[in-house]
């Protein structure tokens, strides 16, 4: 192995999607000398990276404004709040309009007004321009450079972190004067398209400083993908009729409600789809808006808007949920100190409630919460004389630091909390009879992997956090579920099938050997621990 790399910097930003690339970008602007971690190469990692996706993009006209906030509120449980909606709209229609000038994205024009359509992006030509835009200020990039833990001073303020270069096989170790963590979600590595790098390696971090989260039980997100497929869309499905495996119409099964008739069905027999329900102009807009959605028809002959073909479920976790570490200011701090959240790695009940809001408010999140944390995260940094090498310590534990020595092997870690975690009649039918035994095994796991967990390599490290951090979510996600007595968005509990209007609050959790929960008001006032 190399000799260690040492970096000193004002801003560090661990990620390379979307949020990670705007928090750089604004905290560059602010005036802070930044570098950018991420685990794969900026730019092409990342759910946003291979897809193209709808954004939340509203004119600032306020009846096209309140019905925006309105379409999503119900399904969300109430929970979303005004004042954050607002302020994502505003910053999402700024950041957009940057996109076309500053970022010299060639957005599709409208042939009958003249303007361009800035709705949506096409992800690769996205993450393309966004990386490129934040080499031109003059961001120092470190690709392959997974982030390993976070580094704190004795006053418990975040003040860097440490890593693995998988292309220099070295270690690095960069001090900055805050952190913004926009790693992404967790998806549990269920190969759902571009999330192989999205396994709750932020979330990791961020509880072992003793950071909070919210909504952690609205972290079941399951995508409709053709049978063995890795490819998620499904808004398109939105056409599509549903079929038994005799050939009947699936009735009640849909992508927006709907989708726990497929699921229940698809315990007893094979469920097949069939986009019949799309005119030959909407799926010619289909075909532009995600080619690679029929690269995979088009490959074993198949016309999806004739033909009927074979479907699953598959698990998009926190990627698509709306839970994540707490923010609680404008800036997107967390509850520790020099650390910030964006993207999907916070929470997005801000604007979601309860309930996925789809790759449109997912974009708008990122966008908006990177431009906040990374202005926080300078405005922090500038104001704070910078930490030295030496006073700081590696918070890391599970996978880093195990307690007997590394005899336990990252792979069957992760296959003993997929076994929880992936499975729709555990983690999507959720009742209280199959939750609990799931987390009583995932808190085993936990303990065996604190114990022996490590790895002598690099890359051996990185798997063992990856493992340790996909057994850390799912502990969250599924204690924050039990403490929801009820249905309410995306948590849907067999056992408690109605909605309580006395648990119209957050579920705050966090802890790693002790997983704690709380309630917070939906104004977010703490209110009730247990």
């Amino acid at each position: 192995m190399s000799e260690p790399l040492q970096i000193s910097t004002d801003v560090l930003v661990i990620g390379g999607g979307p949020a990670a690339c705007w928090a750089a970008i604004h905290a560059r602007e602010a005036g802070a000398e930044v570098t950018l971690v991420d685990k794969g190469y900026c730019g092409t990692s990342g759910a946003t990276a291979p897809s193209g996706t709808g954004v939340w993009y509203v004119a600032p006209e306020a009846a096209a404004r309140a019905n925006a906030k309105a379409s999503r509120e119900a399904l969300g449980g109430h929970l979303a709040d005004h004042y954050w909606m607002d302020r994502v709209l505003d910053q999402t229609y700024a950041n957009m309009n940057r996109l076309a000038v500053e970022g010299r994205y060639p957005f599709p024009v409208d042939p009958a007004t003249g303007e361009q359509i800035r709705t949506g992006v096409q992800g690769p030509e996205y993450m393309r321009r966004m990386r490129a835009w934040v080499k031109r200020i003059g961001v120092r990039i470190l690709d392959h450079s997974p982030a390993l833990e976070l580094l704190v001073d004795d006053d418990g303020v975040v003040r860097g972190a440490a890593g693995y270069q998988r292309q220099a096989d070295r270690d690095y170790r960069v001090v900055a004067g805050a952190v913004v963590l926009a790693t992404g979600g967790c998806a549990f590595l269920s190969r759902a398209l571009g999330t192989n790098v999205d396994t709750g390696d932020g979330a990791l971090m961020a509880a072992e400083v003793g950071a909070r989260f919210s909504g952690m039980e609205f972290s079941n997100a399951y995508a409709i993908v053709p049978k063995g497929s890795t490819i998620t869309k499904t808004a398109y499905y939105g056409y599509a009729t549903f079929f038994h495996e005799d050939g009947r119409v699936l009735e009640g099964a849909g992508s927006t409600k709907g989708r726990s008739v497929i699921a229940r069905t698809l315990l007893r027999e094979k469920v097949f789809a069939q986009l019949d329900r799309a005119d030959a102009t909407v799926q010619a807009q289909m075909r532009l808006g995600q080619p690679n959605f029929f690269l995979q028809f088009d490959r074993r002959g198949i016309d999806p808007f004739t033909d009927r073909f074979e479907v699953d479920l598959l698990a998009e976790g926190t990627v698509r949920g709306t839970g994540g570490i707490d923010v609680v200011d404008d800036d997107c701090a967390t509850t520790v100190a020099g650390l910030y959240a964006a993207g999907d790695a916070a929470t997005r009940e801000r604007i979601c409630g309860g309930f996925t809001g789809g790759g449109s408010h997912n974009s708008a999140w990122a966008m908006s919460s990177g431009s906040w944390a990374g202005r926080g995260a300078a405005a922090f940094a500038l104001r704070t004389a910078r930490a030295r090498s030496a006073d700081l310590h590696g918070a890391g534990r599970a996978g880093l630091r195990p307690q007997h020595g590394a005899s336990v092997r990252a792979e069957d870690v992760v296959e003993a909390a997929q076994r929880e975690l992936i499975p729709f009649e555990k983690n999507y039918l959720r009742h209280g009879d199959r939750i609990r035994p799931a987390l009583a095994e995932l808190d085993s796991v936990w303990e065996h992997a604190t114990l022996g967990l490590g790895g002598g390599t690099g890359d051996e490290r990185v798997r063992a956090r990856q493992a340790a951090a996909i057994t850390a979510v799912g502990r969250l996600m599924y204690r924050s579920t039990l403490a929801r007595t009820e249905t309410r968005g995306m948590s849907k509990r067999a056992d408690h099938p109605d909605q309580d209007p006395k648990q119209h609050h957050h579920i705050l959790s966090g802890g790693l050997d002790e997983v704690w929960t709380a309630t917070a008001a939906a104004s977010g006032t703490l209110a009730v621990a247990g």
